[in-house]
């Protein structure tokens, strides 16, 4: 049976399917450009439950959980909990030893920025997050290793309204196209503002060497720090 639709029909047809995938990808910096309280409610995390590995029962807070275990489970070990900084917010945060601070965001805290796993080898920088300003793998780090430590990831930067005009220098340059480095590169690109205030082109690429861009576009974040670095410094 003959088709009626032209191969420009077909073409014109795919290319919005291609924008309306494009748009979902791009979701993690296009919904930071609402308004500045929406940014703010997506930076934290502030309704925890903790769970009892024993028998599954789930408490509001860590000394309930504490409780439980002496009343129901004596003798049984604790679970282990940490004081995590994370985006200005100090909670305590049930983990497991070995958990991985990726991890920890992930499933205790439910920020999923820079917690999404890639490659979880400490070779792609997606899950770069900022430990006490400097950026650090996410997956390559323990939890409990970040106890007193100031955590901020892509959330916490997207609820800063000073650096609004970041992410909005990347939806204007489509340097995020996947999305899937797009946390990781906007962490370490406030790391490079911090640092540099108007960086050049190399001393971007030097910094970013460790992030890969499955969609490569990698001139396109030299853009987009650079125009966001200019802004910054008009007080824009």
């Amino acid at each position: 049976m003959a088709s009626n639709v032209s191969r420009r029909d077909f073409l014109k047809g795919g290319g919005l399917a291609g924008i309306t995938i494009a748009g979902v990808a791009s979701l993690g910096v296009g919904s930071v450009l609402g308004t500045e309280e929406a940014c703010a409610a997506t930076a934290t995390m502030t309704e925890f439950v903790y769970t009892c590995p024993v028998c599954g029962q789930h408490t509001s807070d860590y000394d309930a959980l504490v409780k439980h275990f002496d009343g129901t489970h004596p003798g049984a070990a604790v679970p282990q909990a940490v004081a995590l900084t994370i985006n200005g917010t100090t909670f305590m945060a049930q983990v497991e030893p070995q958990w991985t601070l990726r991890e920890t965001l992930l499933y205790a805290v439910g920020l999923t920025g820079n917690a999404k796993q890639m490659c979880d080898r400490g070779a792609c920088g997606s899950c770069s997050v900022l430990i006490d300003g400097v950026p650090a793998l996410s997956c390559s780090v323990l939890a409990v290793e970040c106890e007193g430590r100031q955590i901020e990831t892509s959330e916490g930067i997207a609820a800063d309204p000073a650096y609004r005009p970041l992410f909005e220098s990347y939806v204007k340059h489509d340097a995020s196209q996947c999305g899937y480095c797009t946390p990781g590169h906007l962490t370490v690109a406030k790391y490079i503002l911090t640092k540099y205030g108007d960086p050049s082109a190399d001393q971007i690429r030097a910094e970013l060497a460790g992030n890969i861009c499955r969609c490569g576009t990698y001139s396109r974040h030299v853009a987009a720090i650079q125009e966001a670095a200019a802004s910054l410094k008009g007080g824009n």
